[in-house]
């Protein structure tokens, strides 16, 4: 699996299996690392991207240790998945920490939405230090989540302790998901998910940016 440059365009930096399939695990790694606490990383997948690596999660695992063992191949990628989501996290508590209320006065760009980051301060607001594990499954939250934990000064304990526990809750839920509804309906009703990732990438992202949606139409209706 090696990166390929000829062709590329930036549509395919959505596509979850463009990175498995042209950058394999690694690149997956730096892709949940990013999504999970960089504030340039809110456009990359990250549902959507983890239920594909657990349909792949054999080919995935191989490129650390090569086992026939479905259960190990599968603990290698939750494993390295989970300490990469717990990482991103961490940097992003660090960086809300020490630049912190100066990200408020930043000019917007393509990297960077302060809406977002608005929106993040008020669901931390209205959950308390669970928004961290909850925000895990909401997407652009999930990225904006920590950098207003450390903005508001969260405890590092406290916030490590609910960053564990949503990386590990998140990772091993959409993995899981992924590999077993694969492995279910291949073997009943002999329908390959593989040859239809498009349609249930579209499927994953609906589900997951409904309440997304729904959050900031009756936001602006009141």
């Amino acid at each position: 699996m090696t990166i390929l440059l000829d062709a590329f365009h930036w549509s395919q930096l959505l596509q979850p299996q463009y990175y498995i399939e042209n950058g394999g695990m690694w690149l997956l790694l730096l892709v949940v690392f990013a999504e999970t606490g960089l504030f340039f990383g809110f456009f990359l997948p990250g549902d959507s991207l983890l239920f594909v690596a657990g349909i792949y999660s054999a080919p995935l695992a191989a490129q650390i240790f090569a086992s026939q063992n479905e259960w190990l191949n599968l603990f290698i990628v939750f494993s390295f998945i989970s300490v990469a989501g717990i990482l991103g996290n961490y940097v992003g508590y660090t960086i809300g920490k020490n630049v912190g209320p100066a990200m408020y006065d930043w000019k917007e760009n393509m990297f960077f939405k302060k809406k977002y980051l608005v929106q993040a301060q008020e669901f931390y607001e209205k959950h308390g230090a669970g928004a961290i594990v909850i925000a895990r499954f909401i997407p652009i939250v999930r990225t904006f989540a920590p950098i207003v934990a450390g903005i508001v000064r969260m405890d590092k304990n406290k916030f490590m302790y609910f960053n564990i526990v949503g990386s590990i809750a998140w990772v091993a839920s959409m993995l899981c998901a992924g590999h077993f509804l694969q492995a279910w309906i291949l073997n009943h009703f002999q329908f390959d998910l593989k040859k239809h990732l498009e349609v249930i990438v579209l499927g994953i992202v609906f589900v997951t940016t409904v309440p997304v949606i729904i959050k900031v139409v009756t936001h602006k209706s009141k």
